[in-house]
């Protein structure tokens, strides 16, 4: 019942939950195609989300943004590759200018590290010492091309050239992502300069529906080992599993239900 394409977050929900529970009111947050779990952990409707995906009117823009572009309070949603990136820094610029303690978080892709206008940023928020935190998902493939036949050198040293400070991580471990992330966003207050976050993650999905190139042998391992939902049940006793997943499946089978029967925007 989705319209178009849709880029889903799955195997990468602990980067969105690690680095967005440390939201503060006012802090602007920028997405990209594959934006639905962000939307969802920045504190998004599942319902609204539904609508969207399905073009109705209760969607979050009304059904006329659809999978790729969403913008919900200070939440922002772009499909293009490297374009959220500077309008990230003009956020922080304004940010600053006003004299708020709002910061700005961006996640990209590592097949934006192709675009210049990412680096023409990098440049621009290290000399104006902007509030901002890139977000760097590397989930090994973009689109696809695997990373090593799209990416030479190193992830980290693109951001300390520019003097910008950043943190690199293998895991899908939430507990240790939020950590890390809590850090950065601590420096960026104190300094007032950005830093970067770089998460080596996985994905499970395809890029977008049924263009998934990998051998499905490659995709299973990942699901079995790097499962970021599996990693933090693991801390929970069966019980406490059993609830949360009862109350998460009604929630979204409710959700998407009421999506479901809901009007189309009007012609």
């Amino acid at each position: 019942m989705f319209f178009g394409t849709t880029h889903t977050l799955l195997g990468q929900e602990a980067n969105a939950v690690g680095v967005l529970a440390h939201l503060q009111p006012g802090y602007v947050v920028f997405s990209n195609h594959r934006c639905h779990g962000h939307f969802l952990a920045y504190g998004g409707s599942p319902h609204a989300l539904f609508a969207e995906l399905m073009g109705k009117a209760t969607g979050v823009c009304g059904g006329r943004g659809g999978s790729q572009h969403l913008h919900w309070r200070d939440f922002s949603s772009n499909g293009i590759q490297g374009g959220i990136v500077p309008i990230a820094a003009g956020a922080a610029l304004a940010e600053k200018a006003r004299g708020s303690q709002a910061l700005t978080v961006v996640f990209i892709g590592d097949g934006t590290l192709g675009q210049g206008v990412v680096y023409e940023t990098l440049n621009l928020s290290a000399l104006w010492g902007l509030p901002l935190l890139f977000v760097l998902e590397d989930n090994r493939i973009a689109q696809t091309t695997p990373t090593a036949l799209g990416i030479a050198g190193s992830m980290l040293d693109r951001f300390s050239a520019f003097g910008i400070p950043a943190a690199e991580l293998d895991t899908s471990d939430v507990q240790v992502i939020q950590t890390t992330a809590q850090a950065l966003l601590a420096e960026i207050r104190q300094a007032g300069m950005p830093r970067a976050l770089i998460l080596h993650t996985c994905r499970f999905g395809p890029h977008s529906k049924g263009d998934d190139t990998r051998p499905t042998e490659e995709v299973t391992a990942m699901r079995q080992a790097r499962d970021p939902l599996a990693i933090q049940a693991m801390r929970l006793n069966p019980a406490e599993r059993q609830s949360i997943h009862a109350q998460v499946d009604a929630e979204i089978a409710l959700a998407y239900d009421q999506a479901l029967h809901d009007p189309f925007p009007a012609v």
